[in-house]
């Protein structure tokens, strides 16, 4: 196999290793500093708000994530919850995104990933990534930037800011049109079985499953992937140092 001309990486779990999720955590957090007026709400009674809402849409619902295929920008989200809840905001939007975020879930680098973005620096392999996400994409870009500040990604996709979730066809076919390559030139590494690996077959990119900070579950590829438990198996496979593994 050759070496591919661009790499594209999914955020969450890949680049960075996100804690737990605690909406009641980052709402309090928000609370705290972002508004003018509470009437008397708490964190969570704007958090039992916020599941409700999101039942509503059908996102982060186990049995029906897989086919979410349109994400919500949480601009739009944050703006019906705080204002039907009458709790007067006092910053930007994206400050309050930022704020929640940070609280309801701290990062960190996965492990070797500045490893494996300098080397495909030298090899000079281009690099973008795409992400499921609401968060705004200046919110996506600012935390992978502010964890990873020598990265050289051509672009940042969150989906928040182009309707179409993966595994969605054509969020995958704008980051082809954006680099301006073909499929066949192009590798994706995730951790996700539905929406990254799967996703990225569907349209002929090479799909890598990254299991280096995967969260437990039972599901795994109905494709053909090559696997990676390290980022610096990466790094050998395309130094020819290792043979490739597909599952």
């Amino acid at each position: 196999m050759r070496k591919p001309k661009m790499i594209l990486f999914d955020y969450g779990q890949t680049l960075l290793n996100e804690q737990t999720f605690n909406g009641i955590k980052g709402t309090q957090a928000v609370l705290d500093c972002c508004v003018s007026t509470l009437n008397h709400i708490t964190a969570e009674e704007v958090q039992e708000l916020a599941n409700m809402l999101n039942n509503d849409i059908g996102r982060y619902n186990p049995e029906t994530q897989d086919m979410y295929c349109l994400e919500i920008h949480n601009h739009q989200f944050q703006n019906y919850l705080y204002e039907y809840l009458g709790i007067k905001t006092i910053v930007s939007p994206l400050e309050i995104e930022t704020t929640f975020w940070n609280s309801a879930s701290p990062a960190r680098p996965t492990e070797n990933i500045v490893k494996l973005l300098d080397c495909l620096k030298d090899e000079d392999i281009r690099t973008g990534v795409i992400s499921n996400i609401s968060i705004s994409g200046e919110a996506l870009t600012n935390r992978i930037n502010e964890f990873l500040p020598n990265n050289n990604f051509e672009f940042i996709i969150a989906t928040s800011e182009y309707i179409f979730r993966k595994p969605h066809k054509r969020i995958y076919e704008l980051a082809l049109k954006k680099a301006n390559l073909e499929a066949k030139d192009v590798w994706y590494c995730g951790d996700n079985a539905v929406c990254d690996w799967d996703g990225a077959k569907s349209v002929g990119i090479t799909p890598v499953w990254y299991r280096g900070a995967i969260e437990e579950s039972n599901v795994i590829p109905k494709n053909e992937c090559i696997t990676i438990d390290d980022w610096m198996d990466l790094i050998k496979l395309l130094d020819g140092s290792e043979k490739w593994v597909r599952r």
